[in-house]
């Protein structure tokens, strides 16, 4: 008797197989199993109503991951196949890519998935050619699935930039950390201490030019000829490089002590102020040999120290202290011949910095220190002149005999400028009443016609200076790089320091210029030089290096072909 067909089971007791289905080829058959194992597996989503075939409706793909980019590769269609199946999981990996910051492709809506050709109730797609590409972008806001993000209803948001003073805190830093920061430091500040100077020199030296019976701008073109011949030696010095520096130094050194020895034969030196350390060159030209002597000691000095550390000499004091102390005494003595103490206090400054970059012991240190302060307070009893400039520190009152006279009216020139000054040109103070207006004392008359403004922006320059200098010292491999900019940087900024406190009453009047400020062609010219020693040293560290070759016109075109590609003709 054959078996009923109206029944739900077989004769073996097996649930009876569906009927079979056209499929798609290499569709997934649906499992086989018993009953038991139907009712563990996870219910399969109930079966699309059957549509009509389209031969215009685009093929159904299952998804493919390879890598980044999940394709739907095409497939035949047909009625009944497994396509609900195919479409909810395209939809599904879609939601798990967008929402893990991946999006759709070019040329597909941001948004959902569309629906394709097959599903029940969904139009056909136009103009994807078949594909769906999901590619890599940051920033697609698709909402994840909450069953995918553990029930959380929000994606996880990107740490916000900061704003407002923190930002432009953090902008300033990494500007401030480039490694080119000290070389536009250096030059920046000394070009515009420079022209600054220049146009306080023209400003404070007219009338006293007009006292001599010379042309109001007698001291200006002389400041501004030597400006343009410090000019020539910055940049000469900048692109030298150190070994012929090092190799500069016995010859200047040399040379600086026969000058400075002439400066004393009667008849070739001559006197200025009561000090006699001019040397005539003819015409309106005089030199000063001991400006040259800060600088040759420097470079002596730090060359001297470099050699000795490479032999590992330095840790034993007559090796740290002979010969570079001995000579900067032999320098002292020739220039206190002369009754320069403003410049002898330069040149010990100098020297205390070399001691103090070598590595000189605290006690060392102190010693020297003491005995120069000792032999300075011996030389400053002796001598009137120096009595009378101790005792007027932070003065108000002229005195008996006026031997205050140039600190008050100091102190009155800074007191009349304001905030914001008198105006240029509109200075009073420099009318007779006070000495000096273009050289020693040019400081007070800026603080007149500049006001407050004009001063601190000076002071903020050296500042600026003087930490390019010392940062240079700091970051360099090179011992005498590392002497050499920081004993330029030590004469820079105490000579700074020493001519600004005199005038502001808090230092005896040295009678030292300000540097790159003050009238003087003697002390622009190895100034100058001298700031071309940094802007070279600052060239010179391998950050910088690398900054400044890509800055030139033919390594920029060529990094730039490198980088952009070649576009197919018509595209823009």
């Amino acid at each position: 008797m054959p078996p009923s067909t109206t029944g739900n089971a077989t004769p073996t007791g097996n649930a009876a197989p569906p009927p079979p289905t056209a499929s798609a080829p290499g569709a997934r058959p649906a499992p086989q199993g018993d009953a038991g194992a139907a009712g563990r597996r996870r219910p399969s989503p109930p079966p699309a109503a059957p549509v009509a075939d389209d031969p215009t409706a685009p093929p159904v793909a299952a998804p493919v991951t390879d890598g980044h980019v999940a394709h739907v590769h095409a497939v035949s269609s047909s009625p009944g196949d497994a396509r609900p199946v195919a479409l909810e999981r395209v939809r599904h990996i879609a939601a798990v890519w967008r929402a893990t910051t991946w999006s759709l492709g070019p040329g597909l809506p941001a948004g959902p998935v569309p629906a394709f050709a097959g599903a029940a109730g969904s139009a056909a797609p136009t103009g994807y050619g078949g594909q769906l590409a999901l590619r890599n972008r940051i920033g697609a806001d698709v909402p994840r699935p909450s069953a995918l993000r553990g029930g959380s209803s929000r994606a996880p948001k990107a740490p916000r930039a900061p704003r407002g003073p923190r930002r432009l805190y953090e902008q300033a830093r990494r500007a401030w950390d480039r490694p080119l920061t000290a070389y536009y430091l250096i030059l920046g500040s000394s070009l515009l201490v420079t022209v600054l100077g220049l146009v306080m020199v023209y400003s404070a030296s007219m009338i006293q030019a007009l006292e001599y019976s010379l042309p109001a701008s007698y001291f200006f073109r002389k400041q501004f000829l030597a400006a343009l011949i410090g000019a020539g030696l910055l940049f000469l010095a900048s692109r030298m490089p150190v070994k012929l520096h090092r190799a500069l130094s016995y010859p200047l050194l040399v040379g600086a002590v026969f000058l400075m020895v002439l400066v004393q034969v009667p008849g070739i030196g001559h006197a200025v102020n009561g000090n006699q350390n001019w040397i005539y060159l003819g015409g309106p030209f005089q030199l000063q040999p001991s400006e040259f002597g800060k600088l040759a000691l420097i470079l002596w000095g730090a060359d001297l120290l470099a050699r000795k550390q490479d032999k590992r000499l330095l840790t034993q004091w007559k090796h740290l202290l002979v010969p570079l102390v001995p000579v900067a005494f032999l320098l002292l003595g020739l220039i206190m011949l002369g009754g320069d103490m403003g410049t002898a206090i330069i040149l010990a400054a100098i020297l205390f910095g070399l001691l103090w970059l070598a590595g000189a012991p605290t006690r060392l240190f102190a010693g020297v220190l003491g005995i120069a302060g000792f032999v300075g307070l011996l030389l400053i009893r002796t001598n009137e002149n120096r009595m009378s400039r101790l005792e007027c520190m932070g003065a108000t009152d002229l005195g008996p005999k006026g031997e205050c006279w140039q600190a008050v009216h100091g102190i009155y020139a800074l007191a009349s400028g304001g905030w914001f000054g008198s105006g240029l040109g509109a200075s009073v103070e420099k009318w007779g009443q006070l000495p000096e207006p273009h050289t020693d004392f040019i400081f007070a008359v800026a603080g007149e016609e500049l006001g407050l403004a004009g001063t601190l922006s000076v002071v903020a320059l050296f500042a600026a200076l003087g930490y390019a200098g010392i940062r240079v010292a700091g970051r360099t491999e090179d011992p005498f790089v590392r002497y050499a900019a920081g004993g330029v940087t030590t004469w820079i900024t105490a000579q700074a320091v020493i001519n600004i406190g005199a005038v502001l009453g808090l230092l005896p009047i040295a009678g030292v210029p300000l540097p790159l400020f003050s009238y003087g062609g003697s002390a622009l010219l190895p100034t100058m030089f001298a700031v071309g020693l940094l802007i070279a040293f600052a060239r010179q560290d391998p950050a910088a290096k690398a900054a400044l070759a890509t800055r030139r016109p033919g390594v920029r075109w060529k990094s730039m072909r490198r980088r952009v590609k070649k576009r197919p003709s018509g595209e823009r």
